[in-house]
């Protein structure tokens, strides 16, 4: 019987607890969200990137030119959904967003039959209805309270390219650890830059009020938090990750009601509650 890595627990919690805190600390920066997604990126590869060097791992050369263009599409897909997710937090908060967001790894699982030629289980296939009127109940009561169409828009284009980034990632499997995350990361900040550099230029007016916020969301939330993540989800059992993985959406809601002081509705709470133990029931087969 393998023993269980508490250490490696321990990390993987963590990152999941920043993660689920990214919306918060956003929250209280005054920037526009593309800018503050652009410092974010750009701290976190900065953050990685020296990591990377003072572990004294090589760069080296990449020899499969195949799997270097998925992580690039991977990276590019990132960038894009931290987008579209920071806006959504904009316009119609922390906690729905965030559910919207964590819809993205049950799209993996319903394209999985075609992507990844897996089975599409009766129970994979459960999970995926559950989630989906999740979203039903949360968007109808998110037009009853005359939220944004827009930010609803935005809080599925983001699990969208949360999913091209999952796909395109696991398709990059010679490129793993830290050197994936560091170039994933540096091309999510290049995407983003681009995208910042056509829509108002690259010229970032920072208050000063905002720069400890910026800074910990770049340097904890976003590098720290991904060495946790990517030096402890490959030393967990799969049904651990799996498992755990909840915690940040949940944790993200519980954080939006206790600091921003965000309402749930009965109809909301009975759509986290679909989403999430959906995805849950649907992944049930590898923690049997």
């Amino acid at each position: 019987m393998e023993s269980f890595d508490e250490k490696a627990c321990a990390k993987y919690i963590s990152a999941l607890l920043l993660f689920g805190s990214n919306g918060i600390v956003a929250s209280c920066i005054s920037l526009p969200s593309q800018e503050i997604v652009l410092l974010r990126t750009f701290i976190g590869s900065l953050f990685l990137i020296s990591l990377f060097r003072l572990s004294g791992q090589k760069e080296g050369r990449i020899s499969d030119k195949r799997h270097l263009r998925f992580l690039i599409f991977s990276g590019t897909a990132m960038g894009a959904s931290w987008m579209f997710l920071y806006e959504a937090y904009r316009l119609i908060g922390v906690s729905i967003a965030s559910l919207l967001y964590y819809c993205g790894p049950v799209i993996v699982m319903a394209v999985s039959p075609v992507v990844f030629k897996e089975r599409l289980t009766s129970r994979k296939l459960g999970g995926f209805t559950a989630v989906l009127i999740g979203i039903a109940a949360i968007n109808m009561q998110s037009a009853y309270e005359g939220r944004s169409n827009l930010g609803l828009l935005y809080g599925g284009l983001s699990a969208m390219m949360y999913a091209f980034m999952v796909i395109f990632s696991k398709k990059a499997c010679s490129i793993s650890g830290m050197r994936n995350s560091m170039l994933q990361l540096v091309v999510s900040f290049l995407t983003v830059a681009a995208c910042n550099g056509i829509k108002s230029g690259l010229v970032i007016q920072v208050t000063k009020g905002d720069w400890i916020p910026i800074l910990v969301l770049g340097a904890i939330n976003t590098g720290f938090g991904c060495c946790l993540y990517f030096s402890s989800i490959n030393r967990l059992p799969v049904q651990t990750v799996a498992t755990l993985g909840y915690l940040e959406p949940l944790s993200a809601v519980a954080f939006s009601v206790v600091f921003l002081n965000e309402m749930l509705q009965p109809s909301l709470i009975l759509g986290a509650a679909l989403i999430i133990g959906g995805a849950v029931f649907a992944e049930g087969r590898s923690m049997e």
